[in-house]
């Protein structure tokens, strides 16, 4: 089909794109995909391809596309209020709706809900928060923030600095000083290959203490980590490890920030990737299923041991000084209220963690026993596959191959099936809508196993 090459060329000569080799692109090496319609799994661009998302945009499109009835509570706001802002107690009727509805899901020990626009903006309002916190009970000195290699975060400054991945660092003079990294809870890349999980558990344990012994639990004020790792290369933790993490934090006094925007809201097949793991946050970062993405909306979920020492804080010292412009958008609200309705009347939860489970199942029958294919792993919604060079001694293939690009290329060229390369490894990725059926869960594994041998015989 004719392509509309007015809007091609005003893309390259006009749109900035995220996360996007953008000499390439500007010079026409890339292609400029421009996305049409959406419906369920599906999307379609200008040129009629119909194409299975089974990335769910970026983790985010969680009901699946075309939900006329977010698009109608979308519409309905904005001809009721399209905007008010809540500084100094302002509110909607949605976004209080919302947040009532998000500490009904959440875990009991939270009180209350800031939001924000995006999983970077949230992040930085969980640092700012604890460094507050520390100041109003007098630890100045108690301001790192401990997170891991291979989480990500976000790509602001501070959200940055948090990422651990090269890509987010490089040229950017970051991390900032006041983060810290520890070793990823990547089984699959230990290093002593003789560890049991149990026993590489312990080996995360000891690393987090031995960095907090070297830094001082006194200057450290919170630990950051995602219940899964995402980006890093969608890695499910180790046996025992969020317990374990857990009561070297409560030992030392560190906050625990449990970063939801990938698993909040169903993906691991129950409401909360906190839920799934028996983790107590003191706070929680959720941004993508909030509204699976029809509309830009954040929040952080406050314990009530956080938001006593807030409230100590404005007596002392006056409001809060900290907000958005768009905190608590009324139309983002409103896509929160009638997406989380919508994941509870279809039952999408229980439906994710069951067609979760039957993906891993079956992409494991058909590529578990492919020389290249070390490691399929996932929970719930979330599934890799990690390629190695040799499966024998785990080695792994140089990167400049591009074994991951080239095997999602294909799978998009050959299957029209859309799948995430992963940074840092030869990782495919897949994180697809909740409303995914085990058909779709089918021709996704099928559409891989081609991928794999047309990349690697």
């Amino acid at each position: 089909m004719l392509k509309n090459d007015q809007l091609d060329a005003w893309d390259r000569e006009s749109f900035f794109h995220p996360s996007t080799h953008l000499a390439q692109h500007a010079r026409g090496e890339s292609p400029t995909r421009v996305i049409r319609t959406a419906s369920g799994v599906h999307i379609e661009d200008r040129d009629g391809n119909k194409l299975l998302d089974a990335f769910a945009g970026l983790y985010c499109v969680n009901v699946g596309y075309g939900r006329r009835e977010i698009a109608e509570a979308i519409a309905a706001q904005a001809k009721e209020l399209a905007y008010y802002h809540a500084y100094v107690g302002h509110g909607t009727e949605a976004s209080i709706t919302l947040a009532h509805m998000v500490l009904e899901r959440a875990p009991k020990n939270m009180s209350k809900v800031y939001f924000g626009l995006g999983g970077s903006d949230a992040n930085e309002t969980n640092v700012k928060l604890v460094w507050y916190m520390n100041n109003i009970l007098g630890r100045p000195e108690k301001k790192k923030i401990i997170s891991r290699w291979r989480g990500y975060h976000g790509s602001g400054l501070v959200t940055g600095s948090l990422t651990g991945l090269e890509l987010f660092h490089k040229k950017f003079d970051l991390p900032l000083a006041q983060v810290i990294h520890t070793e990823a809870p990547f089984y699959f890349r230990r290093k002593d290959l003789n560890q049991s999980e149990a026993e590489f558990t312990g080996h995360c344990v000891a690393e987090l203490e031995a960095l907090i012994e070297r830094e001082g639990a006194g200057t450290i004020a919170a630990f950051i980590g995602e219940p899964v790792l995402g980006t890093g290369g969608i890695v499910p933790p180790p046996v025992g490890y969020w317990p374990a993490i857990q009561k070297v934090l409560k030992k030392h006094d560190i906050l625990l920030i449990a970063d939801e925007v990938v698993t909040g809201f169903g993906r691991l097949g129950t409401m909360f990737g906190s839920d799934h793991y028996g983790i107590e946050a003191d706070i929680i970062t959720i941004a993508k299923g909030l509204t699976s993405a029809y509309a830009p909306l954040s929040g952080s979920i406050i314990s009530k041991r956080v938001w006593e020492v807030l409230e100590k804080g404005t007596d002392e010292n006056g409001p809060i000084g900290h907000g958005w412009t768009y905190s608590a958008h009324p139309i983002g609200a409103a896509a929160g209220v009638a997406n989380l309705k919508l994941i509870d009347d279809l039952g999408l939860v229980k439906n994710a963690g069951e067609v979760g489970a039957y993906l891993k199942k079956t992409m494991t029958e058909a590529l578990g026993d492919h020389p290249n294919v070390g490691d399929i792993r996932g929970e719930g919604l979330l599934c890799a596959v990690e390629f190695v060079e040799d499966k024998a001694d785990r080695r792994f293939f140089d990167p400049a191959r591009k074994i991951g690009p080239q095997v999602a290329a294909a799978l998009l060229a050959d299957s029209k099936v859309i799948a995430r390369a992963m940074p840092q490894g030869d990782i495919l990725g897949f994180a697809p809508p909740f409303c995914l059926t085990k058909a779709e869960a089918d021709t996704v594994v099928a559409a891989t196993a081609r991928a794999v041998k047309a990349v690697l015989g």
